[in-house]
């Protein structure tokens, strides 16, 4: 029987422990600090044993995953190395900045433990392990940034246990791994913020920017409302490669000054024709970096019972629905009522009910 030691049971951690919970080739340890965690673990039943020790929670572990923010990874691997792990024991972990802790190891250097770094690209817009789900990781990719000097033997013992996931393994180095994701995920949260953070500055004198942003604006700049305590500890991590993608942005900007000063509107046409081109070769169903969005848009009558009326006819049909919104602005969205799903088979099930039920535009 392997032993799998999780540090970090949150979303992501509990969702791991759930992958391998109840297999009897595997148990299940979850670490949690704080006593009271402790017991919301094994009251929700997401691992076999749950300790606030850490001597107990990695003795005999062959795997040990580290769920914990970045800005903690470093002193955790501190604190492991100076535990008596097990031979051959690996330790990853599921951070999305990759070089700072790959360094981290290797100056570390556990004798008879290897280290590679993990980045498993899917997440939800809900957190803490209520949120945790056997199903995070299906047909995500799960990312593997080995140092180099690792055996390749061993980065297949740990890509043949995370099978169990259902993620697509991937393997890449450290840096070229923060440099992607600095450019799909880490550069989009800090242009968000940017965007939001100026709105918020024109709303100080005129309220209307508030009033007016609803729909479309909201939507496009939704990761702005991300875990700041979590996104300071990313972006400091990868600083060295977003102060390079920013001044790549700034580039961008700058073209878009020359075609507004110039007035050049076939220039501008042609940069969104260009980006839309490239946008519509991206994958729509894959999960990624940024958490997707299983929205459906319909176009209602306007009359009383009618929204009563939609959410019992999911509800009988056993759909579940996550959210519900009553579109107020109706610029740049093609219905007045958004509907929320946990996934796309529920929104494209309840796309064709509507439309059967009440022949309306979805």
């Amino acid at each position: 029987m392997m032993k799998i030691a999780i540090f970090g049971v949150g979303l992501i951690g509990g969702s791991l422990a759930l992958c391998y919970k109840g297999k009897p080739e595997y148990t299940v340890v979850g670490h949690s600090p704080n006593p009271k965690s402790v017991e919301k673990l094994l009251k929700r039943n997401v691992v076999d044993v749950a300790t606030t020790s850490m001597r107990e929670a990695v003795e005999g572990a062959d795997y040990i995953f580290l769920c914990v923010p970045v800005g903690m990874l470093d002193a955790y691997l501190r604190q492991l190395a100076e535990l008596p792990l097990k031979q051959g024991c690996i330790i990853t972990d599921v951070g999305s900045t990759k070089g700072s802790i790959t360094e981290s190891a290797a100056s570390i250097n556990i004798e008879g433990v290897h280290f590679i770094g993990g980045h498993p690209m899917a997440g939800s817009e809900r957190h803490g392990v209520e949120a945790a789900s056997s199903h995070l990781f299906e047909n995500a990719f799960y990312v593997l940034t080995p140092a180099s000097g690792t055996p390749q033997v061993e980065v297949d013992r740990l890509a043949s246990l995370l099978k169990s996931t259902k993620a697509q393994i991937v393997q890449v180095g450290a840096r070229e791994h923060d440099d992607i994701v600095g450019a799909i995920s880490h550069l989009p949260h800090i242009i968000a913020v940017a965007l939001v953070n100026q709105v918020r500055g024109y709303n100080a004198t005129n309220p209307l920017y508030q009033n007016l942003a609803a729909g479309g604006f909201r939507d496009i700049t939704r990761i702005a409302s991300s875990e700041p305590m979590i996104w300071r500890d990313i972006l400091v991590n990868n600083r060295e490669v977003l102060l390079r993608l920013i001044k790549d942005w700034n580039l961008e900007i700058s073209r878009f000054i020359e075609l507004l000063e110039s007035g050049d509107g076939e220039g501008i046409a042609e940069q969104f024709r260009i980006a839309g081109e490239f946008r519509s070769q991206l994958p729509e169903r894959r999960k990624g970096m940024i958490t997707s969005l299983y929205d459906i848009y319909v176009d209602i009558p306007d009359h009383p019972g009618i929204i009563g009326q939609i959410t019992t006819l999911l509800g009988n049909g056993k759909i579940n629905l996550s959210n519900i919104q009553i579109i107020e602005s109706r610029e740049d969205v093609p219905g007045v009522l958004r509907l929320s799903f946990r996934n796309q088979e529920d929104a494209d099930r309840a796309s064709e009910l509507l439309k059967q039920e009440y022949a309306i535009h979805v």
